[in-house]
Order: C-alpha cells, then structure tokens, then sequence
C-alpha cells in the first residue's frame, strides 16, 4: 500500500504545488514540501520524464527481479509524496494546460534555463497575470541577472566556483568534490525556506512573488565561517584534510582498527580528554590551554593525541570519550550506517509497498515535528501515472480530455 493511516493535522494541508523541475534542487524542495502534506504535481515530459530517471544504475528491481530503467535509485531519493502528469510543454496544448494547472496552485518550482520558460508563455510575468497570488520559484545555476545568467548550472559546478573545492580535501592534494551534491541539495532547502516565507507573505496580502535562488548563490552562503574568514580578516582558507581551519583538536586520527573521529569543541572537553587519555598535565599547558592557543600549536596536541590512541581500538576508546563528554565517533561507510540501531530507533528508513509486492525504501524527513510531523502517503511515481486524477482533482476535466492528452503524448514519444 502506498498510502499511511495519518491522524495528524498536515502543515501544508491544501496547499498545491506544480513542480516543473526535474534532476535534484527542485524536486528536494519540493518533496519536502510534499511531506508536509501539499499536494504536489510533478510535471513531466512524456515518454522519458525526470532526467534523473535514466540515472541508473541501479534501478529498482521489478517483481520478476528485472531492473526497471525508469525507476533509478536516483530518481526515488527525491520525489515521494507526488503525482505525477505527463505533458509536452513544448506544445501550444501542453503549455495551456500548465497555465490551467498554475491558475490553481499556490506554489510553482521551475528549474528552467533563464528565459527558456518564456517561449511558452510559462514565465513568471505570464503566470502572475492570470494568478497574482502565486509563489513561483526559479532554480538556476546562476541567478536571473548577473555575468552568467544565461549560462546552464551544474552541482559540480557551482562547487568549484563557489570556492567549496578550494577548501576540501587533503591539504597538499587537489580540490575534491564533495560526495554527494551539496550545491543543489542545499539550495533545494533555501528554496524551501523562501517558498514557505513567500507563502505565508501570499496568505496575509494575496500579493505572490517570484523567488530568484540559484546554485552559486547558495553555494558562497553555504561557505559560512570560511567566507566570514575571509570577509573579516582577510584569510583565504585552503584545504586542509579533516581538521579544522579554527578549532582544535578537531580531526581524524589513527587508530588500531582504522580510522575515527574525535571533535573538541571548548576548553572543558579538551582537559576531559587529557585526563581521559593519561596525559592532563597537557589539558593545563598554557601552550594547550585555550582554543587560541592550541590553534597556534596545533601540530605539537594533534601529534601527542595520536601517538596516544594510535593503538587503541575505536570502538572502545570512543565509548570512554563519549562517557566523559568528549565528542567522537566512527567513520561509517553508508552500509554501516543503515545498519547502525540509530536508524531503525530513528524511523530513519520508510518503505513503501507497491501493489505487486515491489518494496521501494526511501529516506525520511529528518524533522520529528510533534504537532504536524511529515508523513509518506504515495511512493515516488510513474511516469504520468495520476495524469487523469490530477485533470479531475485541479481542472474537473473528465475522460475525454484526459484522452485528449494521451492522444498528444503518444505523438510526442513516437517522435523520440
């Protein structure tokens, strides 16, 4: 079954949301608002759908244990709780529709090239004329305006360029990328942010908006206290492995069995972990003493904690440190992770329960709201799948026209 028993009031209950984007920022955002209980409608380009779709291997296996190419693990991270329309926007049909579609939502996420929605009448001056309340939010590489508006963005992009690269990965090695797309996946959450502001805006004037956030925008924000380095004192950070650029210590080490982490955040964990460790008369040297001080030094305390853990196996000697109130922890590959007891106590994982039998597991929302928690009522969807209930459920359209658009569909893909 894909739908839950819910007994909890949704915080977005009745909102109504059309996601024109496709790959990662958009539908992140715009799964997260789905969570919280907004109707959601993905439109999606007939016959192939969500880029993302094709982004497989792996794919989902079906009941016959066959991959099904456009159902990739990719695709399924991002887009639970929608339904899904399939419509050429391309066509004069098609883009009508959409416009019939936006007249109803309160919300719009779009992750088009600047200007590309234009040439179908989609674009914000032309929605907002027939709905003014409307929230419509543009993803874009680069921003509406500026030196490289009309350029494409890319995750992989937008980290090099917004100095992210410059300040990961080992200190005399080359810049690095970081494991999984932190460009888009952050600014799918500022996106989010600004459509609930721009929401709540909408509800107390009926004045929408458009919302302009883009990749490199939010990767600079996203640099926090290493752009504030900069902006104040001048500093141009580099990379420097797994320490920290201003606390201490604050890293990886070495130890028996591989490798773990311990993070000192003040001055009280670090004379906790001198004592702990058999060497407090380093938690008092002034040379160590405070935050400032082991910065300055931090070679010489980085150097005398590894020399002391480097033969002491991890799981034991992060059991004693977080006994006494010293943070640490191991470094999990991703399988460890999900079979750390922290998930299954955590509700981490929820599965959804296809008709013939086909589990699809997917990430919670990490939020545990006690009032409005998010709840996972449909398994991401096919391609089109409620393209008929949505013509009914937002437009009251019958059959006819749902064939209509079939009909328009199948030119469409036997065009492909």
């Amino acid at each position: 079954m894909d739908a839950l028993p819910h007994t909890s009031p949704r915080a977005l209950e009745g909102v109504k949301v059309l996601d024109l984007s496709r790959v990662l920022a958009g539908p992140w955002s715009t799964q997260v608002l789905a969570d919280f209980g907004a109707d959601v409608i993905k439109v999606e380009r007939p016959g192939k759908g969500d880029d993302t779709r094709a982004w497989g291997p792996p794919f989902l296996q079906r009941a016959d244990g066959t991959d099904d190419p456009q159902e990739s693990a990719y695709y399924l991270c991002a887009n639970r709780n929608k339904r899904s329309i399939a419509i050429d926007i391309a066509s004069k049909d098609g883009a009508d529709l959409v416009r019939k579609l936006a007249a109803k939502a309160d919300v719009l996420v779009e992750n088009f090239k600047v200007g590309g929605l234009a040439a179908y009448g989609l674009d914000y001056a032309a929605i907002a004329a027939i709905n003014p309340r409307l929230v419509y939010c543009s993803i874009t590489g680069f921003g509406q305006d500026g030196p490289y508006a009309t350029r494409g963005g890319y995750d992989f992009v937008a980290q090099g360029m917004g100095g992210f690269m410059s300040v990961t990965g080992e200190e005399h090695g080359g810049p690095l990328r970081a494991g999984v797309a932190m460009a888009d996946l952050s600014t799918g959450l500022y996106a989010t942010i600004s459509i609930l502001a721009a929401l709540r805006h909408a509800e107390r004037t009926g004045q929408g908006q458009q919302i302009d956030i883009s990749l490199l925008d939010t990767q600079i924000t996203m640099l926090a206290n290493q752009a504030s380095n900069w902006l104040v004192a001048g500093i141009n950070p580099g990379r420097m492995g797994n320490r920290h650029p201003t606390v201490v210590p604050y890293k990886t080490y070495d130890v028996a069995d591989g490798v773990m982490i311990i993070a000192v955040g003040n001055d009280g964990q670090y004379r906790a972990l001198c004592r702990e460790l058999g060497m407090a008369e380093l938690g008092m040297d002034p040379r160590f003493a405070t935050a400032a001080a082991r910065q300055v030094n931090r070679d010489a305390i980085e150097q005398a904690i590894q020399d002391r853990v480097r033969n002491l196996d991890s799981r034991t000697l992060i059991d004693r440190l977080v006994a006494c109130g010293v943070p640490a922890g191991p470094v999990n590959t991703v399988r460890d992770i999900f079979e750390d007891p922290f998930v299954e106590a955590r509700h981490t994982v929820h599965t959804f329960t296809r008709d013939d039998g086909v589990e699809i597991p997917t990430v919670a929302y990490p939020g545990k709201l006690s009032a409005t928690p998010a709840d996972y009522r449909l398994r991401p969807p096919q391609i089109g799948e409620q393209s008929r209930e949505v013509l009914g459920d937002w437009l009251a359209m019958d059959d006819a026209d749902f064939d209509l658009l079939e009909r328009a569909n199948a030119v469409v893909q036997s065009g492909e």
